[in-house]
């Protein structure tokens, strides 16, 4: 039984090679893998930033005491051009108030406001400040606006319709008397008769 005796440095050098030579392939792996990435072309869209925005509080209340009116429908509808964009819609609060804070500063918004038993209201807003209030006076609705009566503020043209005129007999109609339709009548001729 006589052999080669067991030293501690051989028995740990293969895995000591192992491990250097994992080492080195891991570090040309990686090595590659950030060469690869830098020197091949970007694809995708670039990143572009939103516009900034604007914050709008609007308060909507009543026009005759000033109180706010609680769940109108305020809706915003932002305009490009002259062609609408869509709409968004919010709530008023107890206090009648409501905000928006993604219109993009530089735009124009058509504001309506809606509320029961109110007059709809709408106005265009041109966004330019990063903070705006907006305070609206909602009215009860008025008397519904007829053709047919005088106003006030308005100019009688002193036409009148067909409606207002009475009924008048036809000119060319005769009508006869009750004196005559009893009696016979006589007919006489138009024009002398030769003989």
């Amino acid at each position: 039984m006589q052999g080669k005796p067991i030293t501690m440095g051989s028995m740990h050098q293969p895995s000591y090679v192992r491990l250097v030579a994992f080492s080195a392939v891991l570090g040309l792996f990686a090595g590659s893998l950030a060469f690869g990435q830098d020197s091949a072309p970007k694809r995708g869209r670039k990143y572009k930033a939103p516009p900034p925005t604007a914050r709008i509080e609007v308060t909507v209340l009543r026009d005759f005491n000033g109180k706010p009116i609680e769940n109108a429908a305020v809706v915003f509808h932002p305009m490009q051009g002259e062609k609408d964009e869509g709409n968004m819609e919010l709530k008023t609060n107890e206090d009648g108030k409501t905000v928006i804070d993604v219109l993009p500063m530089g735009d124009t918004v058509r504001l309506q406001v809606i509320a029961k038993g109110y007059q709809t209201y709408g106005e265009d807003y041109k966004i330019e400040k990063p903070e705006m209030a907006i305070e609206i006076k909602m009215k009860r609705p008025g008397e519904q606006y007829s053709v047919y009566k005088n106003h006030d503020g308005t100019v009688d043209t002193g036409k009148s319709s067909d409606a207002d005129k009475p009924a008048q007999p036809a000119q060319n109609a005769e009508t006869p008397k009750p004196d005559d339709s009893a009696k016979p009548q006589a007919t006489q001729p138009s024009q002398p008769q030769a003989k």
